[in-house]
């Protein structure tokens, strides 16, 4: 049961929007354009597999407790964590995790709309014939002169954020809910549309294999590390946006039924990506591994190389801008949400007044592929910074304190209303997010600070110890945490 409703009574029309809203913020650049090429990096379909995996075990517990928050408090995520915590009893210093998520989302989206820009670029370049080169070399200068001008750069990232701010100024219905509800299937056509061809280009067989067979040989700690950490990203948990869509849905939907909804499509997206891509490098010989590069460099050359490739091309990039907006989109809304429920702001207003700060971050950003390129702290751009700071640090404290306030903190029967789940599901459910969540959490934390090397494949009789060890203590302190007073 929700008790609050600090959205003023705007809600998705329906379950199915919010699944098209939530799936869009998953399935962005980083399902076409960062999973294939991680799979070409670390091995595979054993890569796919672990991968699969960690979304079931980390990704749909944490988004199920992020929809639980949304909904419970009704509220942009600052003030739905408070709702939460103050219904249970707790302090208001746990508020932290809603301004930190809130904060996260925007800071993404300052250096995401500058990646965003280079899809609809190279739109433009597909329609224009400026995608012309003979080899990868050649296809990478196209992609730095690009980037070294900050009048096109910036041209196009600004672009992004405009078509942004338009969307979401409409509101959640007639802005949002609208554009995904053509934007989302006519990726999904676009993307069935390249598969087909990818099965008729000669490649389609070494793809399939390429993607699904599980030699484990192949897959090392380092790729076991890197699964969990996309898994974990690829839903945009701990960024606000899903907590912010969360407080939309309706209180008739089943949030279980609806995360693995969400869950189930994001996948099947990232697969049909893979299943598009890689029939075409096959068929061209060129190397799945070749790492970021895959999508603005080889994929261009291969279509360049096959019949009806312009039209392919095409058909590529503007799937590649559709998921960059659904995301994008996502990531602007709990900022505009806080604005309009904690300072009154219509939100149209809110909506430009918050485009105009993200273009001059988002700017600064830009620069640092060409004028700002100098500008460095610690061998970082600002563009680096932004990636670096949300994605090694924000993201995963803002996960594992989610996990461990719903898991330790709150009174249990909050969360158990808000998930109504049967008795054997609400108990796996709280296994995961108290133990499985927050262990998968620091180990992923401790490899990206690099402060000791860990290798998942060698070591994991010390995670399943530490598992042991944390549920033990877990227990033993968890009865004596919600009994603690409010503050």
């Amino acid at each position: 049961m929700t008790t609050n409703n600090g959205t003023g009574g705007v809600l998705w029309a329906g379950r199915w929007g919010f699944v098209l809203a939530a799936t869009g913020s998953a399935v962005g650049l980083g399902n076409i354009w960062k999973f294939p090429y991680m799979t070409g990096e670390y091995g595979g379909g054993a890569f796919v597999l672990v991968y699969l995996l960690c979304i079931a075990a980390i990704g749909v517990p944490l988004m199920m407790t992020e929809i639980a928050f949304g909904r419970r408090g009704r509220g942009s995520p600052v003030e739905a964590v408070k709702r939460v915590v103050a219904e249970s009893g707790g302090g208001a210093g746990w508020s932290i995790l809603g301004w930190m998520s809130m904060i996260c989302g925007f800071m993404i989206l300052s250096f995401y709309v500058v990646v965003a820009g280079w899809s609809l670029s190279y739109l433009w370049k597909a329609l224009t014939g400026g995608l012309v080169a003979d080899s990868v070399e050649g296809m990478a200068a196209i992609f730095e002169d690009n980037n070294s001008s900050p009048l096109n750069l910036g041209f196009w990232s600004t672009l992004v954020t405009l078509i942004t701010m338009l969307i979401v100024g409409k509101g959640v219905q007639e802005g949002i809910e609208r554009s995904v509800r053509w934007m989302m299937p006519g990726m999904v056509i676009m993307l069935a549309i390249l598969i087909g061809f990818g099965v008729f280009s000669g490649g389609f067989g070494k793809a399939v294999h390429f993607m699904f067979a599980f030699e484990f040989g192949q897959l090392s700690g380092e790729g076991l590390l890197a699964a969990m950490g996309h898994a974990f990203f690829t839903l945009s948990l701990a960024a606000g946006a899903i907590m912010a869509y969360g407080a939309y849905l309706p209180a008739g939907a089943s949030i279980a039924r609806t995360t693995f909804t969400v869950a189930i499509c994001d996948t099947l997206v990232a697969l049909m990506a893979g299943l598009a891509i890689f029939p075409v490098i096959f068929a061209n010989g060129m190397d799945p591994a070749s790492g970021p590069g895959l999508i603005f460099m080889s994929l261009p050359l291969a279509f360049a190389q096959m019949p009806m490739g312009t039209l392919l091309e095409v058909i590529f990039f503007v799937m590649l801008t559709m998921a960059a907006l659904t995301s994008a989109i996502s990531m602007i809304e709990a900022t505009i949400a806080w604005l309009v429920e904690s300072h009154g702001m219509v939100r149209n207003r809110a909506a430009w007044g918050t485009g105009i700060v993200l273009w001059l971050v988002s700017t600064l950003a830009m620069l640092s592929f060409n004028l700002g390129a100098d500008w460095t702290l610690g061998g970082r751009t600002i563009f680096d910074w932004l990636d670096y700071l949300t994605s090694r640090f924000m993201m995963p404290l803002g996960g594992l304190g989610l996990a461990l306030l719903a898991g330790f903190v709150l009174k249990d029967r909050l969360l158990r209303d808000e998930l109504g789940l049967p008795a054997i599901g609400h108990a796996l459910w709280l296994f995961m997010i108290r133990y499985v969540c927050p262990l998968a959490i620091v180990v992923i934390f401790i490899d990206a600070l690099g402060v000791m090397t860990l290798d998942v494949s060698t070591q994991w009789p010390w995670g399943v110890a530490a598992l042991v060890l944390f549920v033990i203590v877990g227990e033993w302190a968890s009865p004596r945490l919600r009994r603690q007073p409010a503050r």
